[in-house]
């Protein structure tokens, strides 16, 4: 009889098992031993490779990321710890490397597993603390408002907690700043841009008690301020204009969610509504907010491989983006990291992972037609504009001069081209491409007109199609768009080579006199257009004759877009003043279509049945195990949702739970990111990392404290800016005091107020603000940084600057791994990862830049040109307005007089360069 390999593994087993059974196997004396010298070194405290580890009994029964459990008692055969040191599996023999396990160790650790596996408690070396239990995953409390000493100095409960510590340590606070140093400190905080010198004399001389608290709500109110706290939203949740990976194509419509942060903070939207309508937006009436859902980089279909397995992982790596999104940025949790095995850190299972990927295994990442009622009317009339410019192009086809007339004409241009010529009787039509303009021939729409004007060509009529080979894309490219009668890119017809032609055949015979066809009606597409080409008629199989080619055409030039080219050489009198009336219409509404400024379509997701969701072992979709119920973290409780839910069911479960009161971590992450926008660090320091694996809060009751006022206050950011700014910790100055140095050097008591360098937004967006340059005009398509908007390599800075790159940084078009030429430098983020926070460096290559780029040359010739306009062109006066302009203060009698020299050898401007550059305009005091 013939064993299995399983049989003989379990028939040696029992035999070596037989030699403990008058002994009772014991595991410290017989079975630690073992763990200790072939295993803890790659398997203990220190290192566990695979997730396994076997110094602590439920680590050690549960098993790793490869097998769970490794050990099942009572049964030495099925378990995997046995299968692995006897070398059952070959390519998984433990241990790899060094002494193997001798004959007599592996039969006492069969016996042992046998024997009920038991592990006495209390002998485990090491006690593992309970996941579980950490602070941040705990309920939110409701601390005491403490009550220190120095009764005078609090102006609200922020200081209170802030003057405990301190005292505590032996620290005191800082002395008060004063009210010009503190103007432009909030007033860069809360909108990115200086004081003017009007505002700074305005507050300085008022008196009235709530003057600062008049500050503050003017800069609130200040549509600037969406402006400045939407780049920090925008760096945690990496939004980018382009898709990323190596190709990096263009995402032409995720401007829309941009805009919509930008709102929403300006208008105070209540961050519980906030966190909803960026994960079901759809369900909400803000359809671009579910831009959230897919700002991370993405390959698109065809950049990945045909084969099914590309797919399956290219669409693995799409959802687990958008679960590690809505991790980080709400929760403040790596449950990525997850995806692969059980978290190293946090008390996230794997299979907690994959039930989270449930909530979003519906969405795609696709552009959606957004349903606001601004789309939808803006959607009607562009409809209805295009639709008149279709009408005028039909009535301008009956103009055209005939073919071989000896009179040259233009092609009209991508929108259609007409061939006109005399009526001629046929019962089959063939045009022949024989070149475009590149790429391989596309129509849109092929017309045939008889001598009433009619369209004889149309399916609906019984014309019947066929032509050369074609690129076949289902619902976009194919043959029986030819003729269908709509208009378009995505109705048309694709050779499959450069070349090609298509003949139409009619159900009978037709008295024709004009073709009309087009490469894209609907203006977007000026690519693949014929440009050589022959249009002939037949009444029989066997005879063709032709009645036009392009050969009396121009070629239509693709870099004058959609330009009207349409000539009225060849007509008469009465038909030249119709043309150009036609013309004149045209216009109009092109323009129209063109200037209309509201976003119809959005990068925010496309939703559809989600994908059923399994567990895959080592996140390796080729791997696939049980099905996933959609669900929360085990950590935080039960999901009630049914398992037929919808997808927008799905989404709207999680956000109710994410923006839940209940939650104990949605409150404390965001007060924490607040927190961070004014000190430059965070309460907690990882402000993306609540997890074990962050940093503790450096005050853990004011944080707490914080989260229940946010709560308190209808989860309005604003209430937090305004407790913030309005604190005595804010007010403080930020001299340096040796002594509280040496007790906290990184000032995380704040003891002082803690001075740090603008982000490069606000350095730029300064100074075009000082030099009169800034262009304040709000929302729409982003400018461009660069001489193309995506693509692999070769991005040419654009060194001349126009209305619209005068605007706003935010408002730049953002290539991903392509920071700005100039102010890159200044730590932007490449917009691939979340910068929860961004790194401030100093190198010589900041300061290169801002002294020798074109850019700072303009800015401080533009600003030299406003200084003389608005101060004459004594040099004192001068020299005065920049420093007050620039810093916000009068210029010193030191100050005036080396700038005096400076500007008497070199010119203004170069005082003007020098000013950029100063610590003063680029650190807040």
């Amino acid at each position: 009889m013939k064993l299995t390999s399983s049989l003989v593994i379990a028939a040696l087993l029992n035999l070596c098992c037989s030699a403990y059974t008058d002994d009772p196997i014991d595991f410290v004396r017989d079975v630690r031993p073992i763990f200790d010298k072939h295993c803890i070194h790659c398997h203990g405290a220190a290192k566990q490779r695979s997730g396994f580890r076997l110094d602590v009994k439920s680590e050690a029964i549960k098993g790793g990321n490869t097998f769970q459990p490794a050990i099942i008692p009572g049964k030495a055969d099925e378990s995997p710890m046995i299968h692995l040191v006897t070398g059952k599996n070959k390519d998984l023999v433990m241990p790899p490397k060094g002494e193997r396990l001798t004959e007599k160790e592996i039969k006492a650790l069969s016996a042992w597993i046998n024997s009920g596996a038991k592990w006495p408690a209390g002998v485990d070396r090491l006690k593992l603390e309970n996941k579980r239990n950490h602070w941040s995953f705990q309920r939110l409390s409701t601390p005491e408002v403490p009550r220190p000493a120095q009764e005078a100095w609090p102006r609200n409960g922020i200081d209170r907690f802030i003057l405990a510590r301190l005292e505590k340590e032996g620290l005191a606070p800082s002395a008060t700043a004063d009210r010009a140093t503190w103007l432009r400190r909030v007033t860069f905080d809360l909108t990115g841009l200086p004081p003017t010198p009007d505002q700074v004399q305005a507050f300085v001389n008022d008196q009235r008690p709530d003057a600062y608290e008049r500050v503050v709500d003017e800069l609130l109110r200040s549509p600037r301020y969406g402006e400045r706290w939407a780049q920090h939203w925008l760096d945690v949740v990496r939004y980018a204009d382009t898709h990323g990976y190596e190709v990096n194509t263009e995402r032409p419509n995720a401007w829309p969610y941009r805009d919509y942060v930008i709102d929403a903070i300006n208008k105070d939207t209540p961050y519980d509504r906030f966190v909803k309508e960026q994960l079901v937006g759809d369900a909400m009436g803000k359809d671009a907010a579910t831009g959230f859902l897919v700002t991370s980089s993405v390959l698109l279909p065809g950049q990945i491989g045909a084969d099914e397995p590309s797919k399956r992982l290219a669409r693995q790596d799409a959802i687990d983006e958008i679960v590690i999104n809505v991790g980080q940025t709400f929760l403040g949790l790596s449950i990525g990291c997850a995806r692969c095995h059980d978290h190293k850190f946090d008390p996230i299972s794997q299979r907690d992972y994959y039930a989270m990927q449930g909530f979003v295994a519906g969405v795609e990442y696709e552009d959606r037609p957004l349903q606001t009622l601004e789309a939808v009317a803006a959607r009607k009339a562009i409809a209805e504009a295009n639709a008149a410019i279709a009408e005028i192009d039909q009535q301008l086809a009956r103009l055209v001069p005939l073919a071989r007339s000896g009179v040259k004409r233009p092609m009209l241009n991508a929108r259609m081209n007409v061939e006109r010529f005399t009526p001629v009787k046929a019962k089959r039509l063939r045009l022949t491409i024989h070149a475009t303009n590149n790429l391989e021939p596309c129509i849109d729409e092929l017309e045939v007109f008889d001598s009433k004007g009619k369209n004889v060509a149309l399916v609906s009529a019984g014309t019947k199609p066929t032509a050369s080979g074609s690129t076949t894309v289902a619902d976009r490219h194919e043959l029986r768009f030819v003729n269908d009668g709509v208009y378009g890119n995505s109705r048309s017809w694709m050779a499959d080579r450069t070349t090609g032609w298509i003949t139409l055949e009619f159900t009978e015979e037709q008295m024709i006199d004009r073709v009309v066809w087009s490469r894209d009606r609907e203006g977007k597409f000026t690519d693949r257009l014929a440009t050589n080409y022959v249009i002939e008629v037949s009444i029989r199989d066997d005879k063709w004759m032709v009645v036009a080619d392009s050969s009396d055409r121009v070629i239509f030039d693709a870099s004058n877009g959609s330009a009207q080219t349409f000539s009225t050489d060849g007509l008469s009198k009465d038909e030249k003043q119709e043309s150009t009336k036609l013309l004149a219409q045209r216009k109009v509404l092109e323009r129209k279509v063109k200037q209309s400024n509201v976003a119809l379509v959005a990068f925010a997701g496309l939703f559809r049945k989600p994908d059923v969701i399994r567990l895959l072992s080592r996140g390796d979709p080729e791997q696939p195990k049980d099905e996933v119920s959609t669900a929360i973290p085990e950590v935080f409780g039960k999901t009630n949702l049914a398992k037929d839910a919808s997808e927008q069911q799905r989404r709207l479960a999680l956000a109710e739970w994410i923006a839940s009161p209940e939650n104990p971590l949605t409150a404390r992450v965001i007060v924490n990111r607040l927190w961070q926008g004014h000190f430059g660090t965070g309460l907690v320091d990882t402000p993306s990392d609540f997890g074990w694996n962050g940093a503790k809060p450096t005050h853990p009751e004011l944080l707490d404290w914080l989260a229940n006022e946010f709560i308190r206050n209808g989860w309005s950011m604003k209430h937090i800016h305004r407790l913030i700014v309005l604190s005595a910790t804010y007010r403080q100055g930020s001299r340096i005091n040796a002594s509280a140095q040496a007790k906290d050097a990184d000032d995380r008591l704040l003891w002082r107020f803690p001075s740090r360098r603008l982000e490069a937004e606000a350095v730029r967006d300064s100074m075009l603000f000082v030099s009169g340059q800034l262009n304040l005009q709000m929302g729409g398509r982003g400018f461009d940084l660069f001489d193309k908007r995506g693509g692999l390599t070769g991005f040419k800075p654009i060194e001349t600057l126009t209305k619209q790159s005068r605007r706003r940084m935010i408002y730049a078009h953002r290539v991903r791994r392509e920071r700005d030429g100039v102010f890159g430098a200044f730590d932007c983020p490449d917009y691939g990862q979340s910068t929860a926070r961004r790194r401030e460096s100093t190198t010589p290559l900041q300061v290169l830049n801002l002294f020798n780029s074109s850019f700072t040359f303009d800015a401080a010739k533009t600003f030299a040109e406003r200084i003389e306009r608005e101060a004459g062109t004594n040099r004192t006066a001068s020299i005065r307005h920049a420093y007050l302009l620039a810093l916000g203060r009068d210029a010193s009698a030191d100050e005036i007089a080396d700038a005096s020299k400076v500007v008497s050898d070199y010119g203004l401007p170069v005082l003007c360069r020098a000013l950029f550059n100063c610590n003063e305009f680029l650190y807040l005091p």
